[in-house]
């Protein structure tokens, strides 16, 4: 069950809440908490939790106030069930009509699964892999590795908007754009104000798309379209994100990444083939996208979103002022999500970074913008509370406390070596050889995109928390 709606035209609310009417009561107000949860104030003072509604994607979907009628149904198209049909008729296909199945696992979706099993990291990848093998997928890969890409290719695009910023007064601050849930929002409801800041960076996820239907087809003698490519998410907005017509091949009439399920789905179709993932003997990994072994899984430091904002402020400081950063201390201001640090040189700042998570803060930093407030340089905006490891698409369990729960999958994350994008010798490689260098134009076209302004259907009114 979907808990979380993506935006509405008639308001701005992503985390819809049952609000118990009584009968003769004025109206409520509803109060966000810390936490991120929701607790309604009647006219007497008296305060209630309220519980979360809870809605299946296609309820979602019908409501048609964030998404096109036409993107609902490529939307729909994109499930764990359309996946177990895929794979079956592949299988049953002729030779000559069948597809290499392709599934590129994010690092946060496996962290959920390891702890919902109660295994490790490196058990739970072999184990998945092992699964999904059996199930008629030929290849499995990380992520983590398309993930440096997105992160070095962030870092640059900060430094030339810094150098900019006289002549462009749109260049910063540069927003993160990993997220397709703040994407969304922000081509839909503040439009061309909002898109200039964005950086063009693609997500981790279009950037394994890229790799997958571009190099990793050439190395497979194959087009793009006789692979089938498939990403394990923890937001259930990644499938509106694949479904981007910027991501759609013409020439092949086919898409970077063709289908999208989430954490939760894909504990789904284990339980749909009444498999145990922890009774599953494991497989070795593949290693062919990736700076790992098959005894070893790296991740990246900076937190659980991805690490934008430690690996942009550390690489700027270096490259705009020669200072080397190792590590950086968070100021927390009115909650855990929305931090900021900054870089000082004889009392004056040269960076001033943020990061903001959830959707009151994310508004609450685009009327800074739009007042001419905003001191920074550059945002991680994400739209979940605590970020992707807390996306709506992860595994949810009953009888546990959402803050114990998340810290164990923390934890998880977290117990991973580290690796510097820099250092990886196979995406220097990939620059290269499959890129023409880094300033190339198919560098730019394989891993950059732009976004676009959606006109509203309607006026509405606006949920303001």
């Amino acid at each position: 069950m979907l808990k979380r709606c993506s935006f509405c035209k008639k308001g701005e609310c992503i985390k819809p809440v049952k609000v118990e009417k009584k009968p003769g009561k004025a109206a409520a107000k509803i109060r966000i908490e810390a936490d991120g949860s929701y607790v309604q104030i009647t006219q007497d003072g008296e305060a209630q939790k309220l519980e979360k509604a809870k809605i299946t994607l296609n309820d979602c979907l019908a409501c048609s106030g964030c998404i096109t009628s036409a993107e609902s149904v490529l939307i729909t198209q994109q499930s764990h069930e359309e996946f177990s049909k895929t794979l079956a008729f592949n299988k049953a296909a002729a030779p000559n009509e069948q597809k290499l199945v392709v599934v590129s696992v994010s690092p946060q979706s496996r962290a959920s699964l390891a702890a919902k099993c109660k295994m490790s990291i490196l058990e739970t990848a072999k184990k998945l892999t092992a699964f999904l093998k059996s199930q008629g997928v030929h290849y499995v890969f990380d992520t983590t590795f398309s993930r440096n890409f997105s992160l070095l290719e962030s870092q640059k695009e900060f430094v030339k908007r810094f150098r900019r910023q006289s002549e462009d007064k749109k260049a910063l601050p540069m927003l993160a754009s990993a997220c397709p849930g703040w994407i969304c929002y922000a081509e839909k409801t503040h439009g061309s104000f909002i898109i200039p800041y964005i950086s063009t960076t693609k997500s981790p996820q279009q950037i394994m798309g890229s790799l997958i239907k571009g190099y990793f087809a050439e190395q497979q003698h194959l087009t793009p379209n006789k692979i089938y490519h498939v990403t394990v998410m923890p937001c259930y907005d990644k499938k509106l994100e694949a479904s981007r017509p910027d991501f759609f091949n013409q020439e092949y009439q086919t898409r970077d990444v063709d289908c999208v399920i989430t954490t939760g789905e894909v504990l789904k179709l284990l339980e749909q083939e009444r498999v145990s993932l922890s009774d599953v003997d494991p497989a070795p990994l593949d290693t062919m996208f990736s700076s790992a072994t098959e005894e070893e899984l790296t991740g990246h430091s900076g937190g659980g979103s991805g690490g934008y904002l430690e690996h942009i402020y550390k690489y700027a400081a270096k490259e705009l002022f020669g200072i080397e950063v190792d590590t950086i201390q968070y100021r927390p201001l009115k909650n855990k999500d929305f931090q900021e640090v900054t870089l000082e040189k004889d009392g004056v700042v040269l960076l001033h970074f943020a990061l903001a998570y959830g959707f009151r803060n994310i508004q609450n930093l685009v009327q800074k913008l739009k007042r001419g407030k905003s001191p920074y340089h550059y945002i991680e905006v994400m739209a979940c509370p605590s970020g992707c490891l807390n996306g709506g698409g992860q595994i949810k369990v009953e009888g546990e406390s959402s803050k114990d729960w998340l810290q164990q999958v923390e934890k998880l994350y977290e117990s991973l070596k580290t690796e510097v994008p820099e250092e990886n010798r196979t995406v220097t490689a990939l620059y290269d050889q499959w890129l023409g260098g880094t300033e190339s134009e198919k560098t730019g076209k394989a891993l950059h995109t732009e976004y676009h302004a959606v006109e509203k259907a309607n006026a509405g009114f606006n949920i303001k928390w």
